[in-house]
């Protein structure tokens, strides 16, 4: 028990000692406070994308194919393709080839292109997304209003487009007030027959409901003059044959091109290679951040050293009164543990100020994992720095301090 009221009485002691000099704490907390608010914002950041990119593999469902060109997957690890392998390689001949396999239930070609919009309140470049109707039924597309493509928009070449919310909202103002509208698309005119159901999430590989403008691949050849599409999408009847329709398709494929002309890729394989770059570009992004945190912590480490040497004759004077070896380190080990701590305290608070201000813009959050990683990193870091000069100071004797004084 008297242990316990010693070693409080030393942390009070401690506390009164940097309230007596809060600038000099503040200005040593600085360097740990920036490391603490950069680690937690940017892993609140990762954690938002992240939640984007999961929201939206979801909603396309667990039984999509992608074909791409060249192997830009390879065994689960990603790996960049040359710029000559990431070029619209596939035509219709593939599409239907892919049609013919028993397993299939929706096949839809795509070929992406970045095009000017003329809007009635903006005008704005888009990607893109030239396919057949059958693109909606393969990305669980839906209309929020108006239609999406006919089979009798495709066979009459109708100047048509379905609109992503973000673009109708842009163009328009709103994506009630964007329907019917006549849109300027590169000079040429279509009519915006439809506005898709808002579904979040986007990027990686995979069309944005929300981003992109849809145009039928027939009447919208002017924008692809030859026909040739960067990715084919396709489903299967069942998802039990999804490994299996994969195989198919992979083999169907072989017959035109070589096996490095082209991936074959399942949303879970798609979404297992994000993850992983993900984990690599956030560990190199946290790595970044921490060195500020090492850099707090040999700023604390050096304050203290000079601390210990302009309270020599208070190391003394307390030794001199009965004070332990054991209570000197106490002292010093509270203070910069206090400070650490003050330090990590105001960090979080920078991120959660931050979060708050990019939420309406980007999914940040906050989760508890971080919050707890931040205060235990702050301790850790307050007891790694202050150990050296807790130690220095609690080996000096009375005489010693005296002289040195």
């Amino acid at each position: 028990m008297n242990n316990i009221k010693n070693i409080a009485n030393l942390i009070s002691l401690a506390l009164t000692d940097l309230k007596r000099n809060k600038i000099r704490a503040f200005l040593t907390t600085l360097g740990l406070l920036i490391g603490i608010s950069s680690v937690v914002l940017l892993t609140s950041l990762g954690l938002g994308l992240k939640k984007i990119i999961e929201d939206q593999f979801k909603s396309l469902g667990s039984n999509l194919i992608i074909v791409m060109p060249g192997k830009t997957f390879s065994e689960g690890k990603y790996r960049m393709s040359s710029a000559a392998q990431m070029v619209p390689v596939f035509d219709n001949k593939d599409v239907i080839a892919i049609k013919k396999i028993d397993l299939t239930e929706t096949v839809a070609p795509s070929f992406v292109k970045f095009l000017e919009y003329k809007g009635e309140r903006d005008t704005k470049i888009y990607e893109t997304v030239i396919s057949t109707g059958d693109i909606f039924a393969v990305l669980n597309g839906e209309a929020e209003s108006g239609r999406l493509f006919t089979q009798s928009d495709i066979s009459k070449r109708s100047k048509v487009a379905v609109l992503g919310a973000g673009p109708a909202e842009k163009l328009y103002g709103s994506p009630q007030n964007a329907l019917n509208k006549k849109v300027k698309i590169n000079s040429q005119s279509y009519k915006i027959v439809g506005i898709l159901k808002s579904k979040g999430g986007g990027g990686f590989g995979i069309p944005s409901i929300d981003d992109h403008v849809y145009l039928p691949n027939n009447s919208a050849s002017v924008f692809n003059p030859d026909k040739k599409f960067l990715a084919i999408y396709a489903k299967p009847k069942k998802q039990e044959e999804l490994g299996l329709y994969k195989n198919l398709i992979n083999e169907t494929l072989l017959k035109r091109y070589h096996q490095d002309d082209f991936t074959v890729l399942d949303q879970k394989e798609l979404f297992d290679t994000f993850s992983s770059v993900f984990t690599v570009v956030n560990g190199v992004i946290l790595a970044i951040a921490a060195i500020s945190l090492i850099v707090g912590g040999i700023g604390i480490m050096n304050i203290m050293f000079v601390s210990v040497v302009q309270r020599i004759k208070e190391i003394g004077i307390r030794r001199a009164y009965g004070a332990r070896e054991k209570d000197i380190l106490i002292l010093f080990l509270s203070e910069t543990i206090i400070l650490s701590l003050i330090g990590g305290f105001l960090g979080l608070f920078i991120s959660y100020t931050g979060v708050l201000f990019i939420r309406p813009f980007f999914p940040a959050y906050i989760d508890l994992n971080s919050v707890i990683l931040a205060l235990t990193v702050s301790i850790g870091i307050g007891f790694l720095s202050g150990i050296l000069p807790a130690m220095k100071a609690a080996k000096l004797t009375p005489v010693e301090a005296i002289r040195k004084e």
